[in-house]
């Protein structure tokens, strides 16, 4: 494989992907479970509110998988590797919809810390795919966290 970026940085940096990968899956999952089981006065804002950012996520799992493979290197796809590399801690039990969403706010912004981490490798390669990649991600979650959040204001 030779498109300009060696074999030790494809690996490096697909092993940030693998890591952005897993905890965009774990955060996808719960707020998919957290729209089916959201309750109480702001049910209806959350349902569709979580479902419209479970989708994005949702699609955003192929695009990031997609890289990683670009880069020569397989992509991780079982509950097990995601487990171990993610960074988001699953939900346990009945979750009220404010802890719900402050849940999601760590989640979102743990998402763009990962992706921001991923950067001193890319921009060292010129992998200038990746960096756009991570770039359009870190707008989404830092929108997405900036929303959710504004519903923790009084």
């Amino acid at each position: 494989m030779d498109i300009g970026i060696s074999k030790k940085d494809r690996e490096k940096i697909a092993d940030g992907l693998s890591h952005l990968l897993a905890d965009s899956f774990t955060l996808y999952l719960k707020t998919h479970n957290f729209h089916w089981n959201v309750t109480g006065p702001m049910f209806n804002t959350l349902h569709v509110m979580f479902m419209d950012q479970y989708t994005e996520l949702w699609n955003a799992l192929d695009l990031i998988a997609e890289r990683i493979r670009a880069l020569g290197v397989a992509a991780p796809g079982t509950y097990r590797e995601f487990a171990q590399l993610t960074v988001i801690k699953e939900s346990e039990g009945k979750v009220s919809a404010e802890d719900m969403i402050r849940q999601l706010v760590a989640g979102q912004e743990a998402v763009t810390k990962t992706a921001r981490s991923i950067f001193p490798l890319v921009d060292k390669a010129g992998d200038e795919p990746t960096a756009d990649l991570l770039t359009q991600r870190m707008q989404i979650h830092e929108k997405n966290a900036w929303m959710l959040r504004s519903l923790l204001e009084s």
